[in-house]
């Protein structure tokens, strides 16, 4: 039966991403599977003046894969949001960090932003983040069957998470946000065309980005220009705001770090 941590591997970016020098090697990824389309039928004995049938109209092709920092004209756009400016203040001003590169991720905006570990902003991207809103996992969700999560359990958890790569089932090499709850970030698929997924990264509105069952999901070109770089070796961390709860309950050093700055708080107003 398949469980949510198999969920992150069917979504995971495509078998062409690596490990950097230095981390284990990792298994193969399988081959893909044989389509399970019909094959054509095949062509019946000539008839008398056959007529030739009207050309089937060519399907549009997919969109295109959005660039590493789409819906924004610059970086500095990409960080307009009030909570994700006073999160990334205090991150900075406290080197919450460490010396690890860290991502801010905010899910109102639907909107993720990558640091290094000195705090330069490298780069901005929409994600797909799950269903229901909400900032809690529920209890034993990493190991429930894909059919026992209902639509309300499918939320990414709000909090500061040491992320790092590893192995999940299959062999497939993930970036673990939260392995407890079974929550990675990995390049988005368009294997379910029904689920519009290059369409939603691409719509600038974030209401649209609520599609997964909880994991974080980027654009393949910047997941591999962006993510796989800095966080292969030293893995990072990863700051995912709240979409329920007030941004000082989940992140109280916001306000320690204001106190200390002499600059008066601002309290985020509970959303429904």
């Amino acid at each position: 039966m398949k469980t949510f941590r198999d969920l992150a591997v069917m979504l995971a970016a495509p078998a062409t991403l690596a490990m950097a020098a230095g981390t284990a090697a990792q298994t193969s990824a399988p081959a893909p599977a044989a389509s399970r389309a019909p094959a054509p039928a095949a062509s019946r004995a000539a008839a008398p003046a056959p007529t030739r049938a009207p050309a089937r109209a060519t399907p549009p092709p997919p969109p295109l894969e959005p660039p590493a920092v789409a819906g924004w004209s610059s970086l500095d756009d990409a960080r307009a949001s009030p909570a994700t400016s006073r999160v990334s203040d205090w991150i900075i001003a406290t080197q919450d960090n460490g010396t690890l590169p860290y991502m801010v991720i905010d899910k109102q905006a639907a909107a993720l932003l990558v640091y290094d570990a000195k705090g330069k902003l490298l780069g901005a991207s929409p994600v797909l983040i799950g269903v229901a809103p909400g900032d809690d996992s529920s209890p034993g969700i990493g190991s429930k069957d894909l059919s026992k999560i209902g639509p309300a359990e499918r939320t990414t958890p709000a909090g500061r998470y040491v992320a790092r790569y590893g192995t999940a089932a299959g062999g497939e090499t993930v970036l673990w946000v939260d392995w407890s709850t079974s929550v990675a970030l990995h390049a988005v698929v368009t294997g379910n065309r029904r689920e519009r997924r290059l369409e939603r990264l691409l719509s600038p509105s974030p209401t649209d980005n609520r599609i997964t069952f909880g994991c974080i999901n980027v654009p393949t070109g910047f997941y591999r220009d962006k993510v796989r770089p800095l966080f292969t070796r030293t893995g990072g961390v990863v700051y995912v705001l709240p979409d329920t709860k007030p941004l000082e309950a989940v992140f109280p050093g916001v306000i320690v770090q204001q106190a200390a700055t002499g600059s008066a708080p601002v309290l985020s107003a509970r959303r429904p």
